[in-house]
């Protein structure tokens, strides 16, 4: 099946990374195996950049940005280049979703109605967004004279993505970046590259001015050295909590900008007036998505005593209906987990569920007939303690959590009794009532009934779930740095200055 779904697919130059423009080989014999999740096949291995690569790639993404042309054109400028590797984006849509299916197990048929809305889009949106964000302001300062408010861009970005939605979460940091003017080294998970290797071939398509846009794939030491290297002014990483605040930690320690979008536990507030089954097929249709490998997957549902263990079956039969195999089976509704190494933490979390009292009331296993490849059971926990380890830690994978609350206060009280912050829904029919809740709620998104989250407006997280926001002008004015101006009369408008 691998060969087939992939073939003519695949990266043209794998062994090596692209810096200043052109492929150049790793300057050493390793590589990293990529992996078809659904059978363990290896479908093709990239070179492990070393920290000289990574060095290389900085000083191309530097030398781009401080004396090359990109900063120096206008939004508009960059918006042109910005539509063209949409137009290529689109182009070349269907090899970006059938990797993403081998590469992290989503469904095919939504990998490809959906990336689109997150590949090409975020480029498109960008474009758009060129004509009508304010990178210009004039003031008048409050001693008089004449001011003028201006955002340059931040510099040379190190974009960090995560293998779960590689393609989509790239292109959320590239686009707003390279449409305020910055120089990237993109940085993709070893064990989900291709993504970006695709997006680097597009760059190169387009024209776009060397070292504008560079890409290494590297291991997690490595990569450290990207983030604390002198010539990057930012990180934008997406990943866990614990990755993130080592990279917090060290933008802090040298004053690097940094957004960070990390883990959730999110929750599900059932209200009392929605319907059972009707909550129960949304919830389980969410986490059949990407196999639960989502960080704003809503995992722990939240439901009135008295209707809990009526949403726990509906839940259950929901879930069980659920059917797990190849991703590029029409017939098939969730896919794999993308590694083995995501698959045991997914099994460990369910066994301490199994051993902390919670009820079991579907799945926990593995598939029947599914001997190869990372699959497990849809799997539903009812009864839960919201102080558990399943109620409290991100498991990333198909696993629901059945939390019983009181009333409406203490369900909104048992949603905010979390760690994280990321997303966050309310089930109910009535909208004022689910305003009146969300905004209670400590969360970066709330939907009414059902994931609502949306990157056309704003994404990110409270608490342990992150800092900034990706999407929208939101998502911009980190890749921009705002410097005040004032003079004694207004300047003119003087092309060849960037924003």
């Amino acid at each position: 099946m691998t060969r087939s779904a992939v073939a003519g697919v695949l990266p043209a130059h794998p062994e090596a990374s692209y810096i200043d423009g052109r492929w150049v080989p790793v300057s050493s014999s390793g590589t990293f195996e990529v992996l078809d999740c659904s059978t363990e096949e290896v479908v093709t291995a990239v070179g492990a950049a070393t920290v000289e690569d990574v060095d290389a790639a900085v000083i191309a993404a530097r030398k781009a940005f401080d004396s090359g042309p990109w900063p120096l054109m206008s939004p508009t400028e960059r918006a042109g280049y910005l539509r063209a590797i949409a137009a290529e984006l689109t182009r070349r849509g269907d090899d970006f979703a059938r990797l993403w299916s081998v590469e992290s197990g989503i469904v095919y048929s939504l990998a490809k109605t959906r990336l689109p809305l997150f590949l090409s889009g975020a480029f498109t949106a960008y474009a758009d967004l060129a004509e009508s964000f304010a990178f210009r302001e004039p003031h008048t300062p409050a001693a008089g004279g004449a001011g003028l408010l201006v955002r340059e861009p931040v510099g040379v970005v190190a974009a960090i993505v995560p293998w779960n939605g590689p393609a989509g979460l790239m292109a959320y940091k590239c686009a707003p970046a390279l449409l305020a003017g910055c120089s990237i080294v993109l940085k993709p998970p070893q064990e989900a590259p291709t993504s970006a290797y695709l997006f680097a071939e597009v760059c190169d398509r387009v024209g776009l001015p060397p070292g504008v846009v560079n890409v290494v794939t590297a291991d997690r030491q490595v990569s450290e050295t990207l983030v604390r290297h002198p010539g990057v002014d930012k990180v934008t990483f997406t990943g866990s909590t614990v990755a993130g605040r080592t990279i917090g930690a060290i933008c802090a320690d040298r004053m690097a900008r940094c957004t960070l979008e990390l883990g959730g536990k999110s929750p599900a507030l059932v209200l009392d007036d929605y319907d059972i089954d009707t909550a129960a097929k949304v919830l389980a249709g969410g986490i059949s998505y990407l196999a639960g490998q989502v960080c704003h997957s809503l995992t722990r549902v939240i439901v009135s005593e008295k209707r809990h263990d009526e949403l726990a079956d509906a839940l259950g039969a929901a879930m069980s209906a659920i059917r797990v195999g190849d991703p590029f089976d029409e017939s098939v509704t969730m896919g794999p987990l993308a590694s083995a190494r995501q698959r045991e933490r997914v099994e460990s979390y369910i066994a301490a569920g199994k051993s902390g009292g919670a009820r079991l009331v579907t799945g926990g296993g593995r598939p029947a007939g599914l001997e190869r490849g990372f699959f497990v059971e849809p799997t539903l926990f009812a009864g839960v303690d919201n102080r558990s380890v399943i109620a409290t830690e991100e498991i990333f994978g198909p696993v629901l959590a059945v939390i019983a609350a009181k009333d409406e206060d203490d369900a909104v009280a048992l949603a905010n009794d979390n760690p994280y912050g990321l997303n966050a829904s309310v089930f109910t029919n009535d909208t004022d009532r689910a305003y009146r809740v969300a905004r209670k709620l400590r969360t970066g998104t709330v939907g009414q009934n059902g994931p609502r989250t949306d990157f056309s407006i704003a994404f990110g997280g409270f608490k342990l779930s992150g800092v900034g926001r990706e999407g929208g002008s939101e998502g911009l004015l980190p890749f921009l740095e705002t410097k005040t101006l004032v003079f004694e009369n207004q300047p003119a408008d003087i092309p060849g200055l960037g924003n």
